[in-house]
């Protein structure tokens, strides 16, 4: 990490270094991004942003700035941004966090008048993709195939609707693993959806677990997109990608892509989420941001915050991605920072 000045507490940074913010530096996605980005090909300053300093996340990162204690609906958390900007003279704003990106999204014109560029997907497929319900009903009115889905008042309404158990609740809002429940019968159904805080619904599970993709675009607005990454994956408990192979070529799901794409127009890092059955793409969901996977993209010559320096920094396409074949797992790893004497 560089030496802050002495005076402004700020590292002195080379006219040609881009100081660009990471936000969610102490969950995976966040310090995916920074993983990236040290392994991009331009000269970067990497700001952190966090709610908790105490994670390895900042130490990862050239400086950090702890998110304040206030709405980020407040006229003070606005002020934070504006100071942190004006500081470290930041250009690029990677967010790592659905609720970062929530917020940049409302936010758009006062960043925009702060001179910050923000690597965000269009308003419209952010706003698309925000409730599970209404984006089925979506994907439905264009023609797409949608996983069996209802909203049943019973268990009984459930299996006439679905068919039979075991079926998943999920939250209309929200991603990955959290909050979705395996039902295996009507107890099952009373006790989740008594306890659910959130409004849900119920599918249908479609393929196997053998049969999931987690799949990279990298859109360029208008319909067009570089050439995807596809990985067959194995999730964690979390919901995040624990193992994850390189797919070289997958006719259905590219057929999939070039459909989806065309309609939703997706713009910079975008996730797609896939079960295949009977040749089928059921779309889970589509993340209209960097994925918990981005660091494995990464590491097979998919850098997508590389990427996004090119589109929404510097103006420019992105070169066609050079892909190379292979297999991640993600492992428990320690990180110690030593106080500097015994005791």
């Amino acid at each position: 990490m560089s030496s802050p000045d002495q005076d402004t507490g700020v590292a002195a940074v080379p006219p040609e270094t881009m100081v660009i913010a990471v936000t969610g530096v102490g969950a995976i996605i966040g310090q995916g991004i920074v993983k990236s980005l040290r392994q991009c090909r331009y000269a970067v300053r990497v700001v952190g942003v966090d709610r908790n300093a105490d994670s390895p996340g900042p130490r990862l990162c050239d400086a950090f700035e702890q998110k304040p204690d206030a709405s980020e609906d407040s006229q003070a958390y606005l002020d934070y941004w504006t100071r942190i900007v004006q500081t470290h003279g930041i250009c690029l704003v990677l967010p790592g966090l659905e609720i970062d990106m929530a917020f940049f999204n409302r936010h758009r014109t006062f960043f925009a008048d702060l001179g910050v560029k923000l690597a965000l997907n269009t308003a419209g497929l952010i706003e698309k993709t925000g409730n599970k319900w209404d984006f089925g009903l979506e994907l439905a009115a264009f023609g797409y195939p949608v996983i069996p889905s209802a909203r049943p008042a019973s268990w009984a309404e459930a299996i006439a609707s679905l068919g039979p158990a075991p079926l998943l609740l999920k939250p209309l809002q929200g991603n990955g693993s959290r909050g979705i429940q395996w039902l295996e019968d009507e107890a099952d159904f009373n006790y989740w959806t008594r306890k659910a805080n959130y409004a849900w619904m119920l599918q249908r599970i479609v393929g196997t677990p053998q049969e999931e993709f987690t799949v990279g675009v990298f859109g360029l607005g208008g319909g067009r997109r570089l050439r995807p990454l596809i990985f067959r994956r194995r999730l964690s408990s979390a919901g995040n990608t624990l193992v994850a192979q390189v797919v070289p070529e997958h006719r259905v799901l590219e057929a999939a892509l070039d459909r989806l794409c065309e309609h939703f127009q997706p713009l910079g890092p975008t996730n797609f989420q896939f079960r295949v059955e009977n040749d089928t793409a059921f779309l889970l969901e589509i993340n209209p941001r960097f994925s918990s996977s981005n660091s494995l993209r990464t590491a097979f010559g998919f850098n997508e915050a590389e990427m996004a320096i090119e589109l929404h920094l510097l103006g420019q396409t992105p070169p066609e991605p050079r892909i190379c074949a292979g297999k991640a797992w993600r492992y428990t790893e320690d990180f110690v920072i030593h106080a500097g004497h015994s005791f």
